[in-house]
């Protein structure tokens, strides 16, 4: 089985960035040649059988396939607000070929016999790529060390409390220096509970306005500084999740300048949206860590820009309706983002925050390297490849995502720049009808 992508602008950082064409056979990338660089018998052509297939990726970016290192698929436990299928599918048709899922399910990814089936259940699929990131504690409770190696034999790929941080500072150290023996990372949430607690958004004026226990930049930032002396002291990596503060950036921007072993990510809508969001879209813009101010938007923006924030990961948190349609203050944390990321992002090209290759490595190239997954457009590599439109503009409607749940505040937004084919192993999973 062949497919060839033709005449797309191929974007592989630090390797390629041009027009070309990719052909693809048994699911690995054959040939990559470069338009206008001399005659390719394949290119004209025609499919030889029915399975083949020619793209015509004029005018569209080529990538490799798109990772999302930090997704919450909800399955095993709580099917209501998502299964492995539909985030799957969701990922897919965001141009994800690959999403690390969060351990947080029920029960908690804290055993081989979990991550054996979320990965099982993921390949019977053959959708995406799942890679499962089990966690550093059981029942990610931060009393007991999980078994690192089994888990690390079963198939997970890192290491999180996600939404519960590790308050014990000598388990975090222990658990950094596990992780590393076995050329893992940690995944840190980096919150500090007994400032956070009883907060339901930003301390600052939006919250005053409405009357809202405020959570301060400071529960971030104490964590994400301590977790830096931990990787310090242990010589281990650290990644620190969902950045949403200026002073966290300022933090492992200084760390990173010292040789200091720390990646960060942070999500779409920490460098789109500010905590006034609050006053639009009420429980859809609840998250934890929450939105920050404008000068916080800025930061992350910045530090996106400068290297200081290696990735975009989208923090997909799936509720349903009853978990968001209850009071702000008792309402469940989190919004959808796996099927706006790409457009959400593109935005950062297009007002000049980042050049298109450094989005590619932040969506692509830096979550594999932090995590060790392959990525890239090479000849002999698998072919996962992402194929947008930078000018396909539509409007946010929720009601045709793949996602099985709808709680986020980008409804009914205008937005420029989309996925239109996702392929993962050389098999089309994605393939856009607009």
């Amino acid at each position: 089985m062949q497919i060839r992508i033709n005449g797309g602008r191929v974007v592989d950082p630090g390797h390629f960035d041009g027009i070309a064409d990719i052909l693809i056979e048994n699911g690995k990338i054959a040939k990559i040649v470069e338009v206008g660089a001399g005659p390719d018998p394949d290119r004209a052509s025609n499919p030889q059988h029915p399975e083949d297939r020619i793209i015509d990726a004029s005018g569209k970016i080529v990538t490799p396939g798109l990772i999302d290192m930090h997704v919450h698929l909800r399955e095993p436990g709580h099917e209501h607000k998502e299964t492995i299928e539909s985030g799957c599918r969701s990922a897919a048709w965001g141009g994800f070929s690959a999403v690390c899922c969060m351990p947080n399910t029920s029960p908690v990814n804290d055993s081989p016999q979990v991550t054996a089936y979320i990965r099982a259940k993921a390949e019977e699929l053959n959708l995406v790529r799942v890679f499962p990131v089990a966690a550093v504690s059981k029942g990610i409770e931060g009393k007991v060390l999980c078994d690192y190696d089994a888990l690390k034999q079963a198939g997970a790929v890192a290491f999180s409390d996600d939404g519960h941080p590790v308050m014990n500072s000598q388990m975090m150290r222990t658990a950094m220096e596990a992780a590393r023996d076995l050329e893992l990372t940690v995944i840190s949430h980096c919150e500090d509970i007994s400032l956070a607690a009883g907060g339901a958004m930003h301390a600052g004026a939006v919250a005053k306005e409405l009357g809202y226990t405020g959570i301060p930049s400071a529960s971030e930032s104490i964590m994400v500084l301590r977790d830096i002396a931990l990787s310090e002291l242990t010589h281990a990596p650290v990644h620190i999740a969902h950045v949403s503060a200026a002073e966290s950036v300022r933090a492992i921007r200084d760390a990173k300048a010292r040789g200091i072993k720390v990646t960060a990510e942070t999500a779409p809508h920490y460098f789109t949206l500010t905590e006034k969001a609050v006053k639009d879209s009420g429980t859809h813009a609840k998250m934890n860590p929450p939105l920050r101010t404008a000068a916080d938007r800025e930061a992350i923006r910045l530090g996106l820009a400068d290297g200081t924030i290696d990735a975009i990961a989208t923090d997909h948190a799936p509720h349903s309706n009853q978990e968001k349609r209850i009071s702000f203050g008792s309402a469940a944390n989190g919004i959808i983002g796996l099927e706006t990321a790409v457009s959400l992002s593109l935005k950062l090209v297009q007002d000049g925050v980042l050049s298109l290759a450094r989005l590619v490595e932040k969506m692509s190239t830096h979550p594999a390297r932090i995590l060790g997954l392959e990525s890239g457009l090479r000849v002999g590599q698998t072919a996962d490849v992402t194929i947008i439109d930078p000018e396909l503009a539509y409007t946010v409607n929720s009601t045709k995502f793949q996602s099985l749940s709808r709680n986020m505040p980008f409804e009914g937004w205008q937005l420029k720049g989309k996925p239109v084919f996702t392929l993962v192993g050389g098999r089309i999973v994605f393939e856009s009808d607009l």
